[in-house]
């Protein structure tokens, strides 16, 4: 019994879903249930998606399906066109997850059967949340982390440079601002190393690097392209999302995100697939340690860089782990345009140009060239500076920005957003200790990343003597509302600690 098609405007985040009328006929005669998943089929394509039934005709008609934005999109074809829904045969790996609920280990091959399902949306979200939760509980050992990496690497497109080595840097986040790899990305390939940079978009920060970007030039570049973009610019800053890469991590993302679950394995997991997938030989890993980071203290990043260690070498992934000071925000700005203004004033050697950010991407950098065998141990960091400082780093990076399709962007007036508040010192001292969580939460509620102009300028830094009522940040927000919001926050905690010098705590780090 076809169906009418009809597009319903609702963002269900990486979920396909679909919607019947309670009264419609097929409905009651095929016995669908809610949240069953059914499979939607129309010009010989077809989808999966869960169901939900409907009691307004407003949202669905007696004999129409709906179909959420993004399984809408999915399926390609015109509001009104005929479909036909039947029920969908359950996942096959529905023994294995049941079998890890109840904490069992699992072999590779019970691994590579969830992941394809996960990634043919086969999975419900409530069976994601129970896979996820018992990776999560049950504490996958170090095999099945690494059967679990392999088998998202594994599933999805990849990619083949048909060159040694290709090059990568990744950070395990949790840091405002720290746009190192927009640094890192045009310095290394400025000296000719391949680096295929595909970032991801802010979920719960007020910008990912894609973000960011995104301010500079478009990231959505198509997989077809984006092979050609990298060989002619050897380098490129890309929004992941559109080049189908370990697929199953950005529907696994959708439901560890809101349960803030970023459990060692499952980072491990999501990382290392996507470099793989992405056809890097070789990893730069920065790992911040601070108070208010992912990762709290020098043993807990030592064993994280232990377990990253083995599975990358199980994976035939050549792979450097640094440890970095995470105790502040790396740059001025956090937020979009904040962010991308500080890398540009690092590429234009701008007076006004953030040393901290400078000298961490001129760290990094130099790792990671030290991939290249020319390159002696020791050596990178003064060939990043020359690059850097000469002028290459901005030339190549106008040129991957221009390839990507380049944005208006004026440095000395960049876009912020209209409404903006300071954030002033309680009395006078020196700055201590910085809260990087509320620092991103307050840019959040300004309205980044959603609002490319909005987030927090940075005006002090620990260690900085302030005074009283000295500006500490200035907060910009794209409305009044989010303006109210942003205030409030900052006034219940600003973030900032003011005492004296012996009370700052020194990291003591590995870089």
């Amino acid at each position: 019994m076809p169906l009418a098609l009809c597009r319903v405007a609702i963002d269900t985040y990486r979920e396909n879903v679909a919607y019947l009328h309670r009264e419609c006929d097929l409905y009651r005669a095929e016995g669908f249930q809610a949240l069953s998943k059914v499979e939607v089929r129309a010009n010989g394509r077809r989808i999966l998606a869960s169901l939900n039934v409907v009691d307004d005709v407003a949202i669905v008609g007696h004999t129409q399906l709906g179909l959420s934005e993004d399984a809408f999109s999915l399926l390609g074809v015109e509001e009104g066109h005929a479909v036909s829904v039947s029920q969908a045969e359950p996942p096959a790996s529905i023994p294995a997850l049941h079998r890890k609920i109840a904490g069992e280990r699992l072999s590779r091959r019970d691994f590579r059967e969830i992941i394809q399902d996960i990634a043919e949306l086969r999975y419900s979200k409530i069976e994601l949340t129970a896979f996820v939760m018992a990776c999560e509980l049950g504490e996958l050992d170090r095999e099945e982390i690494f059967y679990l990496s392999d088998a998202m690497g594994q599933v999805g497109r990849r990619l083949d440079w048909h060159e040694h080595p290709v090059v990568d840097k990744h950070c395990i986040g949790g840091i405002p601002g720290n746009r190192t790899s927009m640094l890192v990305v045009p310095i290394v390939a400025a000296h000719g190393l391949l680096c295929p940079k595909t970032s991801s978009r802010a979920i719960t920060s007020p910008s990912g690097t894609a973000d960011t970007m995104e301010v500079l030039a478009k990231v959505e570049v198509p997989f077809d392209e984006l092979g050609e973009l990298v060989r002619t610019h050897r380098g490129c800053v890309a929004w992941g999302g559109t080049s189908e890469l370990s697929p199953a991590d950005d529907v696994l993302i959708s439901v560890e995100r809101p349960l803030s679950i970023d459990s060692p394995g499952q980072m491990v997991a999501s990382i290392l697939s996507k470099k793989v997938a992405a056809g890097s030989t070789h990893l730069l890993l920065d790992i911040p340690i601070g108070p208010h980071a992912k990762v709290r203290s020098m043993p807990e990043a030592r064993r994280l860089r232990k377990l990253f260690e083995f599975v990358a070498g199980r994976m035939g992934l050549v792979l450097d782990v640094v440890i970095t000071d995470g105790s502040q925000p790396v740059g001025r700005g956090i937020g979009p345009v904040l962010e991308a203004r500080d890398v540009m004033r690092v590429l234009t050697n701008h007076p006004e140009a953030p040393m901290d950010l400078r000298q961490k991407s001129l760290r990094l950098a130099g790792r990671m060239l030290e991939f290249d065998p020319d390159i002696r141990g020791g050596d990178g960091f003064g060939i990043a500076r020359d690059i850097l400082d000469s002028g290459r780093a901005l030339e190549k990076m106008q040129a991957i920005i221009r390839a990507q399709g380049e944005k208006p962007f004026d440095l000395d007036n960049p876009e912020l957003a209209p409404h903006r508040f300071e954030v002033l010192a309680p009395r006078g001292g020196v700055v201590t200790a910085i809260d990087n969580l509320r620092l991103a939460r307050i840019a959040r509620l300004a309205g980044a990343p959603k609002a490319k102009g909005a987030g927090v300028d940075l005006l002090a830094q620990i260690g900085d003597r302030v005074v009283q009522g000295q500006p500490l940040y200035r907060v910009h927000a794209a409305f009044r509302s989010e303006r109210g919001f942003a205030h409030q926050c900052s006034e219940r905690d600003s973030g900032y600690s003011i005492g004296q010098p012996d009370e700052i705590n020194r990291l003591n780090v590995e870089f």
